[in-house]
C-alpha cells in the first residue's frame, strides 16, 4: 500500500476558482494594488481617447510594472509571461494578459506621469508616521546603460573611418563609371555598396557633430574653471606680495580631443568607472534616502561620473517636495560630494551639511576614535562649523548613519531586486525608469516596515 498523497492534474472545480483565495493575505502584490488604488491617475486616464477597442486600465498596468520591478521582472515579455505563470501577477492583472507591446508602450508613454506619482506614494508613509524627513543621506551608484562600451566611437577613430569610407566611395564610383565592369565580383551591386557607405558616412557625420558639441560644452566649462583658478592665483599674489610657485594652470584645449567618445547605441550614456574596477557604459543614479525608514525621498540620473556637482541639484529637488512631507534638516554625503561651495549651498538652504572632506579609513585607531573634540571656532564659516561637527562624538555618530542608509538601498536594488541595467535608452528615459525603480523599492520597504 503506497503512502503518497493523491493528485489529479485533470481535476475540475465545482465553482470557478478565485485567484484572490490563492494569494496570501499578507502579500506584496496586495499591498501594491492597495497603494495604486489610492493614487490619482486622472492624467493617465484622460490621455486615452475612448475610441477603438477597450484599453487596459492604467492602474492595472502600473501595478504590473511596479510589482515587476520590485521582484526583478523588468522586460515586457517576462511580465506578459508572468501574467500567465505567477499567482501574484495574475492577481494584479485580474486574469487578463496584456501583451509585451502594450506593457512596453505604457511604460514608455507614461514615464513623466510615473515620475510624478513618486511623490504621491511618499505621502502614505508620512501620514502613518513611517517617514520622517529629518536626516537625509545622499549617494550615487553606477547603473549600466542599455549599451555596450564596445559600441563607443572616439573622435580619432571616427576620422580614420571617415577617410577609409571616402576612399572606398571613390573606388566604387570609379568602378561604376568604367566602361568594362568585368572586375566587379559576382553578386556585388555597386549602387548598393555605394548607398551602404554613404549611409555610414552620414551616421559618422552625426556622431562627429555630437562629439564636437560635447567638446564645446567642455571648453566652456573648463574656461570658467581656468578663469577662476587664475583669479585665485592673482588674489594670492596680491595678498602675499609674492608670485605663487609652480606653473600657472594651462588653458583648456579647444575642439574635440582624440579620445572623446560617443556611444552609437545610447548616445546619452557615458563611459564610467564601476565598482570592482574597470569601465562600463553607464549612468550615475542618485538617491536621497531618509535615515531610519530607508525610503528614497528624491532621485535623479546624471551623466557625470563625479558626484561633486550633484549637491545643488538635489537640494533643489528636495526643496520642491510638498510641505506635507516635512523639511530635511541634515544632509549626509561622502567625500565625493565635498567642496566648500556645496557646504555653503547646504547652509543657504537651512540644511546642516555633514560631508566628509576626505576619504576615511575603514579601521581607525582607538586614539582617533576616542580623541577629544577640538574647541568650537569663533565666528566660524559654514565650512569651519561642519569640520567641527564632524570631529565631535555626536557628529561622528550622526555621520555613521551614511553608510547604513543609502548603501543598503543600492545593494538591495541591485542584488535582490536584480536591477543592474537600464532597459530604456536615453537620459530622460533613464530618469523615468530610475523613478520607477525607486518607487518599487519604496513600496517594498513600506510593506516590510508595515509587517515587521
Amino acid at each position: 500500500m503506497s503512502n503518497f498523497r493523491e493528485f489529479d492534474r485533470q481535476a475540475v472545480f465545482l465553482l470557478p476558482p478565485s485567484v484572490d483565495e490563492w494569494l496570501p493575505q499578507r502579500h506584496l502584490a496586495r499591498f501594491v494594488v492597495e497603494v495604486i488604488d489610492g493614487l490619482d491617475l486622472t492624467s493617465m486616464e484622460k490621455s486615452y481617447r475612448g475610441s477603438g477597442s477597450a484599453s487596459y486600465h492604467p492602474s492595472m498596468l502600473l501595478g504590473l510594472l511596479i510589482y515587476g520591478y520590485a521582484t526583478g521582472v523588468f522586460s515586457g515579455r517576462k511580465l506578459e509571461r508572468a501574467s500567465h505563470d505567477s499567482v501574484a501577477f495574475r492577481f494584479i492583472a485580474a486574469h487578463s494578459h496584456p501583451n509585451h507591446d502594450t506593457i512596453a508602450n505604457f511604460r514608455r508613454r507614461f514615464l513623466p506621469e510615473i515620475e510624478a506619482l513618486f511623490v504621491q506614494v511618499l505621502i502614505l508613509p508620512r501620514e502613518i508616521g513611517m517617514l520622517k524627513l529629518g536626516t537625509v543621506a545622499l549617494d550615487g551608484t553606477k547603473v549600466h546603460a542599455n549599451a555596450s562600451r564596445h559600441s563607443a566611437l572616439s573622435w580619432d577613430h571616427a576620422n580614420k573611418l571617415e577617410e577609409q569610407l571616402k576612399a572606398e566611395v571613390a573606388e566604387l564610383i570609379a568602378l561604376a563609371e568604367a566602361a568594362d565592369q568585368a572586375d566587379v565580383p559576382d553578386g556585388m551591386s555597386v549602387p548598393q555598396e555605394l548607398a551602404r557607405r554613404e549611409d555610414r558616412l552620414a551616421r559618422l557625420a552625426a556622431a562627429k557633430a555630437a562629439i564636437a558639441a560635447r567638446a564645446a560644452e567642455r571648453l566652456a566649462r573648463e574656461q570658467a574653471e581656468h578663469a577662476a583658478r587664475m583669479q585665485a592665483r592673482e588674489e594670492k599674489e596680491k595678498a602675499t606680495g609674492r608670485k605663487p610657485g609652480g606653473k600657472p594652470p594651462a588653458p583648456p584645449q579647444p575642439g574635440p580631443l582624440p579620445d572623446n567618445q560617443i556611444n552609437l547605441t545610447d548616445a546619452d550614456s557615458r563611459i564610467m568607472p564601476v565598482a570592482g574596477g574597470g569601465f562600463e557604459q553607464a549612468y550615475n543614479a542618485q538617491a536621497a534616502v531618509a535615515a531610519g525608514s530607508m525610503l528614497v525621498v528624491s532621485h535623479d540620473v546624471v551623466q557625470a561620473a563625479n558626484d561633486k556637482n550633484q549637491i545643488v541639484p538635489m537640494l533643489n529637488r528636495l526643496a520642491k517636495l510638498p510641505d506635507a512631507l516635512g523639511v530635511p534638516d541634515t544632509l549626509l554625503a561622502d567625500s565625493g560630494y565635498f567642496s566648500a561651495a556645496n557646504v555653503e549651498a547646504c547652509a543657504a538652504a537651512n540644511i546642516q551639511p555633514m560631508i566628509a572632506a576626505a576619504r576615511e579609513y575603514h579601521h581607525p585607531s582607538w586614539q582617533q576614535r576616542f580623541a577629544q573634540a577640538p574647541p568650537a571656532p569663533d565666528q566660524p564659516t559654514p565650512l569651519d562649523a561642519m569640520h567641527h561637527r564632524l570631529a565631535t562624538p555626536e557628529g561622528k555618530k550622526l555621520y555613521g548613519l551614511r553608510k547604513q542608509t543609502p548603501e543598503p538601498v543600492f545593494g538591495i536594488i541591485k542584488s535582490v531586486m536584480g536591477f543592474r541595467q537600464f532597459s530604456m535608452r536615453g537620459l530622460q528615459q533613464a530618469k523615468g525608469e530610475w523613478s520607477l525603480v525607486t518607487m518599487a523599492w519604496n513600496l517594498k520597504r513600506m510593506f516590510t516596515l508595515a509587517h515587521a
